[in-house]
């Protein structure tokens, strides 16, 4: 039995808590309706116990309306609400429709994309394949052409000491270096710039009873060629060391080799021009042609390595028949270059 009305008492002590959170969380509106309600239950209360009927009538009267009023006024706070709770819902819905449309648009645009560069990077795969294959193609053909042509100097040149390794003109330029000199059996070559070439040059002019000058401004690469002649006995090869100096030529001024250092050369049949081992970085043939184009005899050859070659080199040159490798023939008309 205590037992029963314990649990009662809490279950009482719960609820008057409930209604006290809840009357404490009511707004002053709602106090003024309550009060309202309650001072007219009152007033009913006070004129029916005084026998008051009129007035306790009237006065239960004016509590329904206002209890009627208050529950108008709810519903349209309630309809209130609710219509801006479907306005939002709405506005949610909207938000959430575009922000669909953009990401499978983005998903869309991604995807077309994807599919752009996969199909750009199996075009280029193949188009490097196709290339790799041609590129491979091309290497060995080159190659080819190489051994042919190294082949074909050791048959036309026996040397008496190992061949210079490291040499700066691949098998194909000299072949065609050889090739002029062979041709041509110039009496007097004068190479402008020495180097492992210069062997082979050496003994191709040896052959035809020739005599070869070479000239150089490197003081170092002129002493390493002379070792180099001197290891295969090539004696009428002669290498001088002619300093760099300032040379007018055409109303400029490039740096050449010095003028005194080929006095003596004259009737040159065959002047070999290698760009790459001039003294100047751009058109050598021009302070060549100007220093030594007075000096060639008839019908002879100018054997240069520019890119590209002047139609007409001065002195009645013209540009002949390309020889096999890089060189090109400057020679008179009316001479006659075989490639």
């Amino acid at each position: 039995m205590w037992a029963t009305k314990e649990i009662i008492r809490r279950r009482l002590r719960r609820r008057a808590r409930r209604y006290a959170n809840r009357l404490t969380s009511l707004s002053r509106r709602q106090w003024a309706g309550v009060a309202v309600v309650l001072t007219g239950s009152a007033g009913v209360a006070v004129a029916a116990a005084i026998d008051q009927a009129a007035v306790a009538t009237c006065l239960l009267a004016l509590l329904l309306a206002a209890v009627l009023a208050g529950v108008i006024h709810l519903s349209r706070r309630i309809g209130r609400v609710n219509r801006s709770t479907q306005a939002a819902v709405r506005d949610l819905r909207t938000v959430v429709d575009e922000l669909q449309r953009r990401v499978l648009a983005a998903v869309e645009k991604e995807r077309l994309a994807a599919g752009d560069r996969h199909q750009e990077l199996t075009e280029s795969l193949a188009r490097a394949e196709r290339l790799t294959g041609r590129g491979a193609e091309l290497l060995l053909r080159e190659q080819s052409r190489e051994i042919e042509a190294l082949v074909q100097l050791f048959q036309w040149i026996t040397p008496r000491a190992p061949m210079p390794a490291g040499v700066t003109l691949n098998p194909s330029d000299l072949l065609g270096l050889v090739h002029i000199a062979r041709d041509r059996a110039p009496a007097t070559t004068v190479a402008l710039g020495s180097g492992p070439s210069t062997i082979w040059l050496g003994y191709t002019v040896e052959a035809r009873g020739g005599r070869l000058v070479v000239a150089d401004h490197d003081r170092g690469r002129a002493g390493r060629t002379r070792a180099l002649l001197a290891e295969h006995g090539l004696s009428t090869v002669e290498v001088r060391h002619a300093g760099v100096t300032e040379l007018s030529v055409e109303g400029g001024a490039v740096d050449w080799y010095d003028v005194d250092a080929l006095d003596g050369l004259h009737d040159i049949d065959l002047l070999v021009v290698d760009g790459s081992l001039a003294p100047t970085s751009s058109n050598a043939l021009t302070p060549a042609l100007h220093v030594l184009g007075r000096r060639l005899a008839p019908g002879a050859v100018v054997v240069v390595d520019e890119s590209p070659v002047p139609r007409q080199g001065g002195f009645g040159l013209t540009a002949q028949r390309p020889l096999p490798g890089r060189w090109v023939a400057l020679a008179d008309p009316q001479s006659t270059v075989r490639a």
